[in-house]
């Protein structure tokens, strides 16, 4: 799945109503099955961009084209169904439902595409990332490793074209973090996922062939000049 970023902006309003600028893209594109890390610090925009890819957020103006599909001009309907057959996201902060299962949060990321859950895929999925002997349990019987990896398999369990991951190493140790991040790398491999993955370790942008800063071709202070004239 492709992925191209066309004179994107994104603005938020601060308590005194003034527009705070924090996405100002002119062009990013990225390559079906290509796996690239996006290198930025905390609070620079990282994780409203990967809202705006998935259109969780939408745009202040500018396109954002998965597939030949503009998903900034689609209804929010139209993007959740997008979102939840096409894009797969791992959250930094996990997201799992606390008062189900390993095995029922992924099934429950199955159930938001509106088709039937397969539960042999699911468990294959949690098999896969190393968790066949944890599926009855809770988040809260699970080390943080072990969610992350939960969170992973749900980010694939409607098999995804494009998966975008919000430091997912950032909770982890440094011995479980290549763990994890060679693991997400080899289920997209295997699956011609197309990555995109966000992280302000040098560390972790090392072991990908394509590295992006974000602050090379994101230029919100360019917008808040523009305003202030």
């Amino acid at each position: 799945m492709s992925l191209l970023l066309r004179r994107l902006k994104k603005s938020f309003r601060e308590p005194d109503g003034n527009p705070l600028p924090i996405i100002n893209i002119d062009h990013f594109e990225l390559k079906q099955a290509e796996q690239v890390a996006l290198v930025g610090s905390s609070g620079g925009g990282k994780t409203t961009l990967l809202h705006l890819i998935s259109g969780i957020h939408t745009p202040d103006s500018g396109e954002v084209i998965i597939d030949q599909v503009n998903l900034a001009g689609l209804g929010e309907p139209a993007r959740d169904r997008f979102r939840a057959m096409k894009i797969g996201y791992i959250f930094q902060t996990f997201n799992l439902l606390p008062a189900f299962t390993a095995l029922e949060n992924v099934l429950l990321g199955m159930s938001f595409s509106g088709q039937k859950s397969n539960r042999a895929h699911a468990i294959d999925l949690l098999d896969e990332v190393g968790l066949k002997h944890r599926l009855s349990h809770k988040p809260s019987k699970l080390s943080v490793g072990e969610q992350q990896r939960v969170a992973i398999a749900r980010a694939l369990a409607n098999k995804p074209k494009l998966l975008l991951a919000d430091e997912p190493t950032a909770s982890i140790d440094s011995r479980n973090q290549n763990n994890v991040l060679r693991m997400i790398r080899d289920v997209c491999k295997e699956h011609h996922v197309t990555l995109l993955l966000v992280t302000h370790s040098e560390e972790v942008a090392r072991q990908f062939d394509r590295v992006e800063t974000l602050s090379d071709f994101n230029k919100p202070e360019e917008l808040l000049a523009t305003a202030s004239k």
